[in-house]
């Protein structure tokens, strides 16, 4: 029984006319009439009770009715579906992020995504540490990852989405909170909340080389791993801190976002493998640079 003979079949029910059927099928009356004896040889039943006046389906015939239209049907949805899977508009994509851009990147990308590519399924992770992001990625777990820096493995590449400013956070009390702008040196002496050091966040380097430049080495440090904890802790007094301007999209009551009067900045990088990378996954990539730079 193949699929070309059902189709057949299915418009000779409907026409119950093999003239009108053929040519709505585009072939010979002779060739269609063909087809369905074979598929009535093959199925051991007559379908269609023929007289010279006319062609009406035996009940095995109605029976078979739905049988192929239901196959018709889910191979036609399983060529679309595969045809989607190549060019990309369907598939599954995992995306992580680093915390500073849960907050306005995962959003804006979520929203895009389903718009435009309502095919695609999203898992998407926020706050997660570069570190993790890159395990991620090279255990296959994230397809891409909106993180912090260069990433110096050979099996993964990186695309610069956007250079961003660092701003300080302040309680909102804070002595310098209703500043329009603020040197990086006046938090000197001021506890500073920052994420965790060494190799489990890119920005502890990124803010404890800021203040080097700046003179001085922040003390005591605060080390908390959500960003959106570090503003909480901010807000209720524990000291200042050194974040992405993105983050003033978090708005939390009782802090203040204070741009400095430096020009310090850090790079948002887009990372993904540089092997077995799907249709879908590129798709994605590009809905997220446009994201980011748009």
């Amino acid at each position: 029984m193949e699929l070309r003979q059902l189709r057949s079949f299915l418009v000779l029910a409907e026409e119950c006319h093999f003239g009108r059927a053929a040519a709505r099928l585009h072939v010979a009356q002779p060739a269609l009439s063909q087809q369905v004896k074979q598929l009535e040889r093959e199925l051991g039943v007559t379908l269609f009770n023929r007289s010279t006046r006319r062609v009406e389906l035996t009940e095995a015939g109605r029976h078979l009715t739905d049988y192929a239209r239901t196959i018709v049907t889910e191979e036609e949805r399983a060529r679309i579906h595969l045809r989607e899977l190549a060019t990309g508009h369907a598939g599954r994509v995992s995306v992580g992020f680093i915390g500073t851009a849960t907050y306005d990147v995962l959003p804006r990308v979520a929203r895009t995504v389903r718009a435009k590519l309502p095919g695609i399924t999203l898992d998407l992770r926020g706050e997660i540490l570069t570190p993790r992001l890159v395990e991620g990625l090279l255990s296959g777990t994230f397809d891409l990852a909106v993180l912090r820096g260069m990433v110096s493995q050979e099996n993964i590449r990186t695309t610069p989405l956007r250079s961003e400013p660092l701003v300080a956070v302040l309680p909102a009390h804070h002595r310098l909170a209703d500043r329009p702008g603020i040197p990086l040196e006046a938090l000197a002496g001021e506890p500073f909340v920052i994420h965790p050091s060494q190799s489990r966040s890119s920005m502890y380097d990124r803010v404890l080389a800021a203040c080097q430049r700046a003179g001085f080495r922040p003390d005591p440090l605060i080390e908390i791993a959500e960003t959106a904890t570090l503003v909480v802790l901010v807000a209720a007094g524990h000291g200042v801190a050194l974040v992405p301007q993105s983050v003033q999209s978090l708005s939390l009551e009782g802090v203040t976002y204070v741009p400095l009067t430096g020009s310090e900045s850090v790079e948002l990088m887009l990372a993904r493998r540089t092997h077995r990378v799907s249709a879908a996954t590129e798709q994605v990539a590009s809905v997220i640079e446009d994201c980011v730079r748009g």
